[in-house]
């Protein structure tokens, strides 16, 4: 076992790690206005000045597992107006996108008990360009292409630093820090570099009066005193001056009140970039303190610091400094080598490494109490009275303070239930425990609603997202077995089973309106791929019956199934479960195509197509004749039973047996139930051979659904032929837009209309996989269509899965498709060797879109990277 595998077995290891957001401002959270407005009130200019209630942001930050004590790099290239403490970024106003983070940085390595990690910052030598990227981003309209900070031309001539940031763990109290800044320039660069130590503020709130302090005498250590903390001392190998303030806000710069304390939170950037020596504390305390390296790095030279954050009070703490770096690089290495001895390609082993250590990166400390937001704290003026009944406040019982995976600690520095299922499948590669946990935690309650509900994001804890959750349960489950010699966590399947099924009947009793196993959902997270808002009432009236909604319910009870069966092996009691889940995917199958019934199905004959429904109050019924991804989402409600399963569980298999001779019609319907595959096989979808088959032939088609980076989300077939629907003389329009949204239905960088999600893609490629294991290898499909190239399902998989591989992989001439026509990105020798992971890609050419920096759901890349083993019965 290596060094790093035997850490995960003790917990502490995790008790600090890279827990700080990349940005706090803006979040709902720390909004307190009248009207909801986030982005405006706190800004990124407000942000230096303004004491932040719910956490902490920093560059390259650590903190402990309750963000009590923070750590982060601040930085000065003598030219800003400001202080870099934080990553800057348009705000969702701003941006011709929505919010968009406009700083370059790569996490570059990461360990999952956090005993080492790497990231790299590249710093402008020369003043940021905050107005020009404000500015020339509201310029341009939704039609035009964002304006990134390399256009700005501030990386030319190599005027910037590379500014590494490393943490290595001697023990789960004790972490070494080394700060590495290369001059890529020709020429000589002055550089400020401030290491920056902070309490979160939990004094000021009027609960707690212990007030923690950061005290030094010599210059040469911090020593660090918390109620709540061992005695850390934070030792510096380099002497320096240290400059001390607090972490309060200045309400005179901010409100033009007088100041209550003397020293603020924005002293440290006072200090340094306004000279004002009356902002710091020359008594050498406060409960903020930066070290203040001011430093000219030679031409194509390199500056190094060295600290060292520890509770162990060691005797020489630089001593044994360099030899525990290099170990922990040392295990890093074997802990990814052992995960990737089957992996050939040397940069799939670095893709992947590097998008597991952005997962890895992404885990934040949040908190968020929602009773204690909604009617404020005892020391504070009360909130507006509007916030009572505005965003969340019916969502009483939440009270969040945990580490949680983001989509991205810049641009959604908060927990998304959907999102969060697709990155547990990332993290149980390298860390299951974890990945179960995170599960669980979404299902306790005092996240989930006592009605069931899940929490969606905190911009709005009640829209509805897919229900992914039992999926995740059940494949973490697997590859967790796998991983564990076959062991399986029964305890956690039972536990996020007994929490689901509370869910399961929320979605029954919420979203089938009629009755009638057709269920609408709304939103489910697609934002604006449909012709209306469908989290917005009609403007037609009368409600949508969705084909996405009621797929995804016929796999939450295909997953539901799988799991009770495994369940049953160890208990018999699930096998009543397994039952009426297994008859509920029977009339969710029956409903979705009305038996037949061809004016009222979801299922088109003429086209050979999934649509949604809409009814409107006159009775009629009108088919949205979208091609959709929504439209390929009955593929991923598939499930294949072995019989020796059945014949294990002779209860489920009598209840089973009479069922289907009681309703023949059913049994007709689902794949020809009675027919076993020669391996003695059942499968269990909502697609028979036939419809399948059509299905595919519109995915697989270049000129509709395939791009050669992956699955569209939107037939290109609507490029030329839009789809309109016209209501009280306005139009609503569908058109294919591969790269960002042009519309502004749904958020500013909202868009399912055209481009490359991996979440669903991954979905189709198992599904696929599924199948295949239903049908085997004499089962074959054209693919791509027009091509004459009939191949299996499990090859088909396989394809897609390389077209979304290459979306990072050089080609030929070593151009990475995610990174567009950037010249400097692309062949630059100090940007190579580095990759982002965007939350979606051009439909077109694959050029990465949205959020650059979301390891999130994208993070799946590390699965697929990942070689195939052969599948679980």
């Amino acid at each position: 076992m290596s060094a790093e595998k035997e850490r995960l077995l003790n917990a502490e290891w995790k008790l600090w790690g890279p827990y700080l957001a990349n940005r706090q401002w803006g979040t709902v959270r720390e909004d307190y206005s009248p009207n909801g407005d986030a982005w405006n009130f706190i800004t990124h200019d407000m942000a230096r000045s303004k004491t932040y209630r719910w956490g902490e942001e920093g560059i390259g930050g650590i903190s402990d597992n309750q963000q009590l004590l923070c750590f982060s790099l601040a930085l000065w290239n003598t030219k800003d107006a400001i202080l870099k403490e934080r990553f800057f970024g348009l705000t969702n106003q701003e941006g011709n996108h929505g919010e968009d983070v406009k700083e370059l940085y790569y996490y570059v390595d990461a360990m999952p008990t956090h005993s080492y990690l790497k990231m790299l910052y590249k710093y402008p030598q020369n003043a940021f360009p905050y107005q020009e990227l404000i500015q020339q981003n509201q310029s341009r309209n939704r039609f035009d292409p964002e304006f990134e900070i390399t256009d700005t031309g501030i990386f030319s001539n190599n005027a910037y630093f590379d500014v590494f940031i490393e943490y290595a763990k001697a023990d789960v109290n004790d972490i070494l820090i080394q700060i590495t800044a290369h001059n890529r320039n020709n020429e000589d660069a002055p550089l400020h570099l401030l290491p920056t130590l902070w309490f979160r503020n939990t004094w000021s709130w009027g609960y707690n009066n212990d007030k923690p302090q950061l005290i030094s005498t010599n210059n040469e250590e911090i020593s660090i005193q918390h109620h709540l903390l061992p005695n850390y001392q934070l030792y510096i190998q380099q002497k320096t001056d240290i400059l001390f303030c607090d972490n309060e806000t200045n309400v005179q710069r901010l409100y033009n009140v007088p100041n209550t304390v003397p020293f603020t939170k924005d002293g440290i950037h006072e200090y340094v970039v306004k000279g004002n020596e009356n902002a710091v504390n020359s008594n050498g305390s406060g409960t903020k303190a930066a070290l203040h390296y001011n430093t000219m790095v030679k031409a194509n030279g390199v500056v190094v610091i060295k600290l060292r954050l520890s509770a162990k009070n060691p005797h020489q703490p630089f001593a044994d400094f360099d030899a525990v770096f290099q170990q922990r690089i040392d295990e890093a290495n074997q802990f990814y080598d052992e995960l990737q001895h089957a992996i050939n390609n040397p940069t799939e082993k670095l893709i992947q490494r590097q998008a597991l250590a952005g997962m890895i990166w992404d885990k934040q400390f949040y908190y968020y109490d929602i009773p204690q937001w909604l009617y404020g704290d005892p020391a504070e003026p009360k909130p507006p009275i509007e916030r009572l009944k505005g965003r969340n406040s019916d969502w009483k019982h939440l009270n969040n303070a945990d580490i949680i995976s983001m989509p991205d600690t810049w641009e959604y520095p908060w927990f998304a239930s959907w999102d969060l299922a697709f990155h547990t499948i990332a993290f149980a590669l390298i860390d299951a425990d974890f990945a179960k946990q995170q599960l669980m935690l979404l299902t306790k309650e005092w996240y989930m609603k006592p009605n069931g509900q899940l929490p969606a994001y905190e911009w709005n804890f009640g829209d509805v997202n897919p229900p992914v959750h039992a999926w995740a349960t059940w494949r973490v489950y697997t590859i967790d077995q796998r991983n564990n010699n076959g062991k399986g966590d029964i305890a956690f399947l039972e536990t996020v089973f007994h929490k689901l099924l509370l869910n399961f009947t929320w979605w029954v009793n919420r979203k089938d309106a009629q009755g009638n196993n057709i269920f609408e959902g709304g939103f489910l997270g697609l934002d604006n791929i449909g012709v209306f808002d469908r989290s917005a009432p009609l403007p037609t009236g009368g409600f949508i019956e969705q084909a996405d909604g009621t797929s995804w319910m016929a796999m939450y009870s295909l997953n539901m199934l799988r799991i009770s069966l495994e369940l049953a092996q160890h208990n018999p009691v699930y096998e009543d479960m397994a039952t009426k889940f297994f008859e509920h995917f029977l009339y969710i199958a029956a409903a979705i195509d009305n038996l037949g019934d061809e004016k009222n199905g979801l299922w088109d004959e003429v086209d050979q197509f999934f649509y949604d429904s809409l009814h409107l109050p006159d009775g009629n019924l009108i088919r949205l004749k979208v091609r959709s991804i929504v439209g390929l989402i009955p593929l991923f409600a598939v499930e294949v039973l072995d019989h020796a399963t059945l014949e294990a569980l002779p209860g489920f298999s009598k209840r089973l047996d009479w069922f289907l001779n009681y309703r023949p019609d059913l049994a007709a319907l689902v794949s020809r139930w009675q027919d076993k595959s020669a391996d003695e096989k059942h499968l269990l979808s909502l697609l028979r051979g036939h419809r399948m088959k059509k299905i595919l032939e519109r995915m697989l088609d270049e000129t509709e659904f395939l791009s050669p980076y992956g699955v569209r989300s939107l037939s290109k077939f609507h490029e030329q032929n839009p789809y309109t629907f016209y209501v009280d003389g306005k139009s609503f329009e569908v058109k294919y837009s591969p790269a960002e949204s042009t519309s502004g239905l749904y958020g500013g960088n909202s868009n399912w209309r055209g481009p490359i999600w991996f979440p669903l893609n991954f979905l189709i490629i198992e599904s696929l996989q599924r199948f295949h294991f239903y049908y085997g290898d004499d089962f074959k499909v054209e693919c791509p269509k027009g091509s004459n190239n009939f191949i299996s399902l499990d090859a088909v998989a396989d394809e897609i899965a390389n077209r979304l591989k290459h979306l990072f992989l050089p080609d030929k001439n070593g151009h990475k498709p995610y990174l567009g026509n950037d010249v400097q990105l692309q062949t630059d020798e100090h940007f190579q060797n580095y990759w982002w992971f965007h939350e979606y890609f051009n439909g077109d050419t694959g050029k990465g879109l949205g959020a650059s920096h979301q390891t999130g759901w994208t993070g799946l890349i590390a699965k697929l990277i990942q070689p195939k083993r052969p599948m679980l019965k």
